[in-house]
């Protein structure tokens, strides 16, 4: 190829690029820094390496490790997920079509990327061990050969980080005679009345591992198993005459700590510990030494302001024996990362979450990827027996591991309170699909809780389980009908119709006056109260409030969060249940912290009520946010000082993570989008503790919706 000729091609391929950009199917950033790297290697060689180096970086962006090579291949949809012109969609669509064709394979491709200067190319690790890579590159190549891996090597350090924290840690630990003993004690007269009972054999196996995964859906009992873990782990320690173990409890948001905090000191208070091993003064330290209060990782690790680093790191670890990890789908593979590098090499780990949950804002589905042989068990003969003689249990045959080798498959129906989609088009394995060792060895660590103890409810976790193993496929909308039809006072469905280009907003605004009208005429209502019984008030109010939220899929846009805030103070202020004002402070806002605040004592997640309140002698009536703080008391800060909060009569679902409310609304948008997933709708149900409802503005968007699923790429289980 002549050179003129090979400037114009190259010179056309950047005009297309910016196009690209222009319309929202890439960001600048990506070309930006494509066109960094080809300067630094003097110039790729060819478009497929130019869609490479874009793509990787792109993909970070929707929380992708890496950029899977075999994926692009197949299909064109990567590119599409925020064009909104079609014409701009269709063309972009070609046009990358076009450059797909001038790659015949995936190791082709995975080939001429070896030959580019700013690409390390490795072998995936086997765990043991982070390579040293000298000289080290912006962009690291491996996997195999019909599934290469590129990753920006920021993130290929974090998964490798990961892999060694786990593989490390995944060494049997010896448990002493007692064990059951001791388990039969925690657990009470007839804990075995269920048979198998799954949270008695998540405490045995989390117990005889430095790493571990309690795992299952609402009202499973995740919380009351970890209580009873911590437990068994204290009473064998204190058995064996040694001080009891420093455990520090964590959770992504401070929000879902909060929450924490409060489910896992009811469940303290109702353990009633005795042993004949354990002398009267061990006796007295037991209960005490299972704590109840629970911090954000950012707080825990030590965030350092303004920096992507910690206070505790490998150089300064993390003073503690075991670190719980509540909510961990929120967990992103940098966070997880940087906890692996601040824990000491023997700190235990144990990580609590709902795999089906929507995964981290960031990068990584960390427990969505180690979950993924959650739902069959796979235990080897010897987990099997060890269970049996550590926890009295039986493990069903379904769950063992089978001679033909680790493989996925289907399900027979269980009691589970939601399972994994078995779907062909699931992010998870095929039935085919076989386990890595690593992915063995994390199986014999991962316990899925499998039965519902909720009584309340019933109708709106059924209908969770449904979204969640994606029974449209089966039954088309018509299944979703009979949720709706069989459950009434739980379940819910508003259509907002559309006529002549006129939406009826009226069943909408409806459901909004019901929802919040109840905490703001108790606002209106307030009595004249003492400084002294103003905090207990103001805690009846937050009560009053978490009865209701509308959740959205998506920020902006009429269906988005910043327009349905607008909308709807708007529409509270015409009917006179909030002020008329266009001011940005007024009694009645809701706020939402959306970053931690450690001068203020607030986190991101923590939601504040805003209320004008005399606060002088001269009762002048003056703004107070008011927040819930971690012991049962309240907080007050003026409005002034908070730099990073945001209305939040409607949040996005991904916010509402931590949270649960006695009824959520979840509004979709009127078009198609990449969020849209099964995973989304699932996280905005369980939510709810008692009811559900789903307002639709197009069919077509909720059909779409439960038909997509979260796939992430990763070689975290490779």
């Amino acid at each position: 190829m002549t050179t003129s000729r090979h400037q114009k091609i190259f010179a056309e391929l950047q005009e297309r690029l910016q196009f690209w950009v222009d319309k929202g199917a890439i960001r600048a950033l990506d070309l930006a820094f494509a066109r960094f790297i080809d300067q630094q290697v003097g110039g790729f060689t060819s478009s497929a390496q130019w869609l490479a180096c874009l793509l990787v970086s792109e993909r970070t962006a929707h929380g992708h490790v890496c950029l899977d090579l075999a994926e692009v291949l197949a299909g064109d949809q990567v590119l599409l997920s925020n064009i909104r012109d079609l014409d701009a969609a269709s063309r972009i669509k070609r046009e990358l079509a076009e450059i797909q064709a001038q790659i015949p394979s995936p190791a082709l491709w995975a080939e001429w990327l070896r030959q580019c200067p700013a690409i390390t190319t490795l072998d995936f690790n086997d765990g043991n061990g982070v390579p040293n890579i000298s000289n080290a590159r912006p962009m690291v190549l491996t996997g195999s050969k019909d599934k290469p891996l590129l990753y920006l090597h920021r993130y290929w350090q974090y998964e490798q980080v990961v892999r060694l924290g786990i593989g490390q840690r995944l060494q049997t630990i010896p448990l002493p005679p007692q064990t059951l003993a001791l388990l039969d004690t925690i657990f009470g007269d007839g804990s075995d009345l269920l048979a198998p009972n799954w949270q008695k054999i998540a405490c045995g196996l989390s117990a005889r591992s430095g790493f571990s995964i309690i795992t299952g859906g609402p009202g499973t009992g995740k919380t009351t198993t970890v209580v009873r873990l911590l437990a068994l782990l204290q009473g064998l320690q204190l058995s064996e005459g040694l001080s009891p173990l420093i455990i520090r409890l964590a959770a992504p948001t401070g929000k879902a700590a909060a929450r924490l905090n409060e489910s896992i000191a009811g469940s303290v208070q109702q353990l009633n510990l005795h042993s004949d091993s354990l002398t009267p003064e061990q006796m007295a330290q037991w209960q005490p030494s299972i704590p109840t209060e629970v911090s954000t990782l950012h707080r825990l690790l030590g965030s350092l302001p303004n920096t992507r680093h910690f206070r505790h790191n490998k150089a300064n670890p993390l003073p503690a024996d075991i670190v719980v990890v509540d909510e961990a789908s929120m967990v992103d593979v940098e966070m997880m990362a940087k906890l692996m590098e601040a824990l000491r090499p023997d700190a235990r780990l144990i990580l609590l979450g709902d795999k089906d949950q929507l995964a981290s804002v960031e990068a990584g589905s960390v427990l969505g990827d180690l979950c993924q042989q959650a739902e069959d068990g796979h235990y080897s003969a010897e987990t099997c027996a060890f269970i049996t003689e550590a926890t009295g249990q039986q493990v069903e045959d379904r769950y063992r591991f089978k001679d033909d080798g680790y493989q996925f498959k289907k399900n027979e129906a269980t009691d589970s309170c939601q399972s994994n989609s078995n779907h062909p088009n699931s992010n998870q394995a095929n039935n085919s699909a076989w386990l890595s060792p690593l992915a063995q060895r994390i199986s014999q660590a991962t316990t899925m809780l499998r039965y519902c103890y909720r009584s309340e409810g019933k109708g709106l976790l059924d209908f969770a389980k449904w979204v969640n193993l994606q029974e449209i496929f089966a039954s088309g909308l018509s299944g979703l009908t009979y949720y709706f039809e069989q459950y009434p006072e739980e379940l819910q469905h508003i259509e907002l119709q559309s006529n002549q280009d006129e939406r009826d907003w009226k069943p909408f605004e409806q459901q909004i006056i019901t929802g919040y009208k109840p905490y703001l005429q108790m606002l209106k209502e307030l009595p004249q109260l003492s400084p002294e019984t103003l905090d207990d008030w103001v805690l009846t109010l937050f009560e009053q409030h978490k009865k209701f939220q509308l959740l959205s899929a998506v920020r902006q846009g009429d269906f988005g969060v910043e327009g349905l805030n607008l909308k709807i103070r708007q529409l509270l202020a015409h009917r006179q249940l909030i002020a008329s004002t266009e001011q940005q402070w007024y009694s009645g806002r809701p706020v939402l912290v959306t970053q931690n605040d450690y001068s203020l004592k607030l986190m991101n997640g923590d939601i504040g009520l805003c209320l004008e309140l005399p606060f002088d002698n001269q009762g002048i009536r003056r703004f107070r946010v008011a927040f819930p703080d971690s012991k049962g008391g309240v907080r007050w800060i003026l409005p002034s000082r908070l730099q990073s909060v945001e209305t939040v009569f409607a949040m996005t679902v991904h916010k509402s993570q931590g949270s649960e409310f006695e009824h959520t609304a979840l509004i979709l948008p009127d078009k198609i989008n990449a969020v849209l997933t099964k995973e989304l709708l699932y996280t905005g149900i369980t939510r709810s503790k008692k009811r559900f409802t789903l307002i639709t503005p197009e069919r077509g968007v909720l059909e779409m919706a439960l038909k997509q699923s979260i796939n992430r790429a990763s070689g975290l289980l490779t």
